[in-house]
């Protein structure tokens, strides 16, 4: 079992005046994997969410933070680039993978900046702000989490299937 942290950004939510169903759902689909240790609402703020990612990384060992919303094209959607101000690695096939089913319902799909990536031996993966989303993307990545986690923290090492 992997330890588990949630970032919601949004002003909104931050502020009280919008409940975080999509933080809600990333929890209920992610039982089986570990356990959510830690779970924030934070406003669209660039420094504040890359101070989050590397406080749940660095100072709480998180194996995996999954953040929703702020990846798209509006001006306050900021956590692509908080994101990629901590990690060391990209992982672009994540985010290929999520925006590729997202297209097969909506071709708004090709508009997420949404990433993915390491930082350490931990994995962050960007998901939309909606729970639909949240969904069908986290329905994408869930299969591969626990491999790739295995193999980030070192209690695996082949990936080839037989």
């Amino acid at each position: 079992m992997y330890s588990i942290g949630i970032i919601t950004a949004s002003d909104k939510g931050a502020c009280g005046e919008r409940q975080d169903v999509s933080g809600a759902m990333i929890k209920s689909m992610l039982m089986g994997l570990g356990e959510v240790r830690h779970y924030v609402v934070v406003p669209d703020e660039q420094e504040m969410l890359a101070q989050e990612l590397i406080n749940m990384i660095d100072n709480l060992g998180i194996d995996l933070v999954l953040t929703t919303g702020g990846t798209g094209l509006g001006p306050r959607d900021v956590t692509p680039e908080a994101t990629l101000a901590v990690i060391d690695k990209i992982v672009p096939g994540i985010s290929e993978a999520m925006r590729a089913k997202s297209l097969e319902k909506t071709s708004r799909a090709m508009l997420s900046r949404a990433v993915a990536g390491i930082r350490g031996r931990s994995l962050i993966i960007n998901l939309p702000g909606s729970p639909k989303g949240v969904r069908e993307c986290l329905e994408v990545a869930l299969p591969v989490l626990e491999h790739g986690l295995a193999i980030l923290k070192g209690e695996a090492g082949e990936c080839g299937q037989e």
